[in-house]
């Protein structure tokens, strides 16, 4: 419906609401009578109120009884109208008039004759002040110009000139840019795809983790191709008022179909295409339907119209199959978090608008940021900018970006928080029990930086280890050693105190957690053999709800014991290792009371031996034994 039409609907409206509101309020209509008949009833004193004019006498009948004075017709109207009966005579001629009115004891008043302009104009002016009140309303994008417009599609439509975003934007998705040049290449020259049959994929679908570049990445496929963009979130479909959403998808479409060749682009698609019928309650409700609306419009386009459905999710799991199946999203790109290479490429990509010191290592930064994505490494130099700026620095220093990294991972340095002497003892040597557990396991990640100064919400102190390069597969010894450092915290409080404080809840939940996720998800444990035990969906419930377990209890009984085997052999080794390594867990706690930090090579003085086999060097005997095997 357009704009005009939704004007003279609400116009209409207002008339008839301004009419029947006239009709309950006004008086009631008056009946006419003869004037020897209201003769008759003001000579019995059966009339009252009268409103005298030259040509007319209008009043009321006091009481029913005066039906038997007037003719049939009055009297069977009196009788069947139980509310005071109105009745009006035209005037004659009469001297006695004004005597017979005194004798009577009638209320009467004089009063001009009826102004016909008058009545017009009370109900044409409420009539203009309701068409002005609307027209500055859709003039000033008040709510009724919202109500107007209620179907009409929100989607922001840019230009290629106001994109301002290209392929040398982005950085460390390298294979996620290659598939989209395709889609770039046929948006320009769709002739040579048409000239042997191809067609251009309907929709490409984006999934990556929130803040991997997702939206920067379709808007530098329409910045490419030079195409308008239309973008919009999946959720401003969604309305309470029923239609709404299937009107705003058939009316971005139509927009889309008239500016072909474009991009039009779905933020946030899980909002708009989650599974249909996951819950008992959903029926046939608006999300269904707009989805519904969706799925029509993909399919009614042509296969080269030049209109290019592209939308990003990080939940795909939980997506209609109708949306995902060819014909459709033909096209499915995942954005993974950076590696090492692409977090510094991405960090050389946004330090090009600051002003760096000659310290500054970027592949050092990298290094240090690991599952780190795009947004993140964006907010860390911004961070150090602002950091740099407060000092009042001429440029950015590693300093800086160490401080940025900080709070970025551990959060902000809450400086007003004081704690007592007891309870700094026991970060303190809590701390140094993580970070000697660590530094004494070869497959470990070295620790970079050891801290007890309280930080974020609820952090009192910090033990930062750093990956020497990214990792995609551990090996069970990996874990086991990861599951040391979590639990040396607590085990050097129960060798220096005796006892041991909450401060290890978070290490106890993510030891439980690794422990648990070995056992029913990676077959590490022998009891239980080569499966996997975890939780199915309920019925029509979608991945990752509560639902049935496909084991037994007894099943589950071991998998608890399992997990208690690994956390209490764990816990033995830690306590050999730190009993053993007394000395240099007390050299570091009472450092770390001192000046609150440790580096990476201060910790390994304070240790007294050279740096564990790293990972690289557990690599590398893991390649030369794939060689040997291979021979």
């Amino acid at each position: 419906m357009k704009k005009n039409d939704y004007l003279s609907v609400a116009i209409t409206l207002g008339l008839a609401m301004l009419l029947i509101f006239q009709l309950l309020t006004g008086s009631p209509p008056a009946r006419e009578i003869a004037y020897s008949d209201f003769r008759t009833l003001l000579a019995a004193k059966q009339v009252d109120a009268l409103v005298v004019t030259p040509t007319q006498i209008a009043g009321e009948i006091r009481m029913p009884a005066a039906a038997a004075l007037l003719a049939a017709s009055d009297a069977a109207a009196i009788r069947n109208n139980g509310a005071p009966w109105r009745f009006w005579t035209n005037r004659i001629s009469d001297d006695r008039l004004t005597d017979s009115l005194a004798a009577a004891g009638v209320r009467y008043r004089g009063a001009p004759d009826s102004n016909w302009g008058g009545a017009i104009l009370s109900w044409a002016l409420p009539v203009v002040g309701f068409v002005v009140l609307w027209s500055f309303l859709m003039r000033r994008g008040g709510a009724m110009r919202d109500f107007a417009g209620v179907g009409k599609s929100r989607a922001r439509i840019y230009a290629q000139t106001e994109m301002g975003v290209t392929f040398d934007d982005i950085a460390g998705i390298d294979e996620a840019k290659a598939e989209l040049r395709q889609i770039v290449e046929f948006l320009r020259h769709g002739e040579r795809y048409r000239r042997l049959g191809g067609k251009i994929p309907k929709g490409v679908l984006i999934v990556g983790a929130p803040g991997t570049g997702k939206t920067l990445l379709a808007k530098a496929v329409a910045g490419e191709a030079g195409v308008p963009f239309f973008s919009i979130s999946g959720s401003a479909f969604v309305e309470m008022f029923v239609g709404v959403g299937a009107a705003r998808v058939r009316d971005l479409f139509e927009q889309a179909q008239q500016k072909a060749p474009c991009i039009v682009f779905i933020d946030e698609l899980d909002a708009l295409g989650k599974v249909r019928g996951a819950s008992a309650l959903s029926g046939n409700d608006e999300r269904e339907q707009t989805l519904n609306q969706l799925l029509v419009e993909m399919d009614g386009f042509q296969p080269n119209s030049g209109v290019l459905i592209m939308a990003a999710t990080n939940r795909p799991e939980i997506l209609d199959p109708a949306l995902l199946r060819p014909g459709r999203f033909d096209r499915h790109i995942a954005i993974d978090r950076p590696d090492l290479i692409g977090r510094q490429q991405i960090l050389a990509v946004h330090v090009k608008q600051v002003k760096l010191a000659a310290d500054v290592d970027l592949a050092e930064l990298a290094s240090r940021t690991p599952g780190f994505v795009g947004a993140d490494l964006a907010n860390v130099v911004n961070e150090a900018a602002l950091h740099a700026a407060e000092l009042d620095k001429p440029a950015i220093e590693m300093a800086d970006f160490d401080e940025a990294i900080d709070r970025a991972m551990a959060g902000m340095e809450r400086k007003s928080r004081v704690m007592n002497e007891q309870e700094k003892v026991t970060i303190a040597y809590h701390e140094a029990g993580h970070a000697l557990v660590a530094q004494s396991r070869a497959h470990c990640d070295p620790v970079k930086k050891v801290s007890i100064i309280p930080r974020g919400v609820a952090a009192l102190g910090y033990t930062q280890q750093v990956p020497i390069e990214d990792r995609y597969v551990l090996r069970e010894s990996e874990l086991l050693d990861r599951l040391d450092a979590l639990l040396g915290g607590r085990v050097a409080e129960e060798i220096v105190f005796g006892d041991v404080s909450t401060g290890a809840e978070n290490d106890l939940d993510r030891a439980s957690a690794l422990a648990r996720h070995m056992v029913t998800r990676c077959g590490m444990s022998e009891r239980l053999g080569l499966a996997t035990f975890v939780d199915m969906p309920a019925a029509g419930g979608l991945a990752g709800t509560p639902g049935l377990e496909r084991y037994s209890e007894g099943t589950a009984a071991l998998i608890d014991e399992e997990v208690r085997r690994l956390l209490g052999e764990a816990h033995e080794r830690v306590m050999r290792t730190l009993r053993e390594r007394r000395e240099p867990l007390e050299r570091i706690a009472r450092r770390l009371l001192e000046s609150e930090v440790i580096d990476h090579e201060t910790l390994l003085q304070m240790i007294g031996e050279a740096a564990p086999a790293t990972v690289g060097v557990a690599q590398d005997v893991a390649q030369s034994q794939v060689e040997a095997v291979r021979s």
